[in-house]
């Protein structure tokens, strides 16, 4: 009765479970990603540069990866990514110097592209026009549930173990996502079809479409947030004089209202149309973080008010991929989906990469001002969507 009632049909439930626990290796090491770079560079500004390397290499990846996601099963890739995963992290628990830290980071951002736009054109391609939000909503949930759980735990795990526990856990995790995909069968054919591979006119095509634009800027904005918390926020708490168990206990914090709201808005933007749910979610960040630029000198209240913002990040975050595929015929998904996708780590630059700027010069707290007024750009361009409504349009 559950089933029927309340999970997706076919393989976008097994799909869900698949991310959970190839999502909880992700978490766990994002959790440790900048403490864990800054034992090795001692400065806060600098791991913000290093980590705005690491996602030039990720940007590049998206585009460079399309003729080959293209020519080659989704379904193939995304297990060669997941045990490419496995294997970078068991190595990271052998090396442990910055040279062997730099190429494996360097490796994995190549990795995440790959993995990213694999798995989304998968759920793309199985879901009916009128179910795509829903679904993402509901695979968002079981990611979520991930990053909700592996924050947790590896906070606890690097305080009693250290860093290199938690890589070693999160290498079995891959696996064992990876041993799901091929147990539960998880297919994709494809027809043959003409390679785009020139992907500076492919690129240029993309952007000259104003819808596209739009929901590339939008699809951006929620990944320049988390940004904010991934990278800065740990090493706020830290220098705040606290341990890397409560970031792991912040972490876990942050992704709680996700769990309980991203199939909701999911599922209510399909009803009623994205324009307003993302408008409302960019605007809760943008007020949150800017009580969070007031009330900075009390740590505490920072954290509270920015997991009170995830509410607003539940709104954008399950609806924003669901939109892009639905201003877009089925035949341009692997064609346009990388060149989209580029917004995820172009946003993750500009927030490591202007976050480090403002760390060289100013106190943390700007950050918070920072963000509070970028998240309002993005809350007013908003506005500027197509009210697709999905529970309208033909399976």
């Amino acid at each position: 009765m559950i089933k029927r009632r309340f999970l997706p049909s076919g393989q976008i439930s097994k799909i869900g479970f698949i991310l959970f626990f190839s999502g909880l290796g992700l978490a766990a090491v994002r959790t440790v990603w900048s403490v864990y770079l800054k034992s090795f560079l001692g400065n806060d500004s600098y791991v913000g540069f290093l980590i705005t390397a690491f996602t030039i290499i990720g940007i590049i990846s998206y585009i460079v990866l399309i003729p080959l996601v293209e020519k080659k099963n989704n379904a193939g890739l995304f297990v060669l990514s997941t045990f490419l995963f496995f294997l970078s992290y068991l190595l990271f628990t052998i090396f442990t110097t910055l040279y062997a830290v730099i190429i494996l980071g360097v490796l994995t951002s190549i990795l995440a592209s790959l993995r990213v736009t694999t798995i989304g054109i998968i759920i793309s391609d199985k879901s009916k026009n009128s179910e795509l939000s829903k679904n993402e909503g509901f695979v968002y949930t079981f990611f979520n549930l991930a990053w909700l759980v592996g924050p947790l735990f590896a906070g606890f795990i690097s305080e009693k173990y250290g860093f290199s526990f938690v890589f070693l856990i999160s290498s079995i995790l891959m696996f064992l996502s990876l041993i799901l995909f091929k147990f539960f069968k998880i297919s994709d054919t494809k027809k043959p079809k003409r390679l785009d591979k020139n992907l500076y006119k492919l690129t240029k095509d993309f952007f000259n479409n104003k819808d596209r634009v739009f929901s590339y800027i939008i699809s951006g904005g929620i990944n320049f947030w988390w940004g904010l918390i991934y990278v800065f926020m740990p090493l706020y708490i830290i220098e705040m004089g606290f341990s890397t168990f409560i970031v792991g206990l912040f972490l876990f914090a942050i992704v709680a209202p996700l769990i309980f709201f991203s199939y909701y808005f999911g599922n209510l933007a399909g009803k009623k149309g994205f324009k307003k749910i993302s408008f409302l979610g960019y605007l809760i960040l943008s007020i949150l973080a800017i009580f969070s630029f007031i009330f900075s000198f009390n740590p505490i209240i920072v954290m509270i008010l920015l997991v009170l913002a995830s509410v607003g990040g539940a709104m954008i975050e399950s609806t924003s991929e669901a939109y892009f595929f639905d201003i877009i015929k089925k035949k341009q998904r692997e064609k346009y989906y990388g060149v989209y996708n580029t917004a995820i780590d172009l946003n993750h630059l500009a927030t490591s990469f202007i976050g480090a700027i403002i760390l060289l010069f100013l106190p943390f707290k700007f950050l918070f001002l920072f963000f509070g007024v970028f998240m309002l750009f993005f809350s007013i361009v908003s506005l500027k969507l197509k009210n697709i409504v999905e529970s309208r349009r033909k399976n």
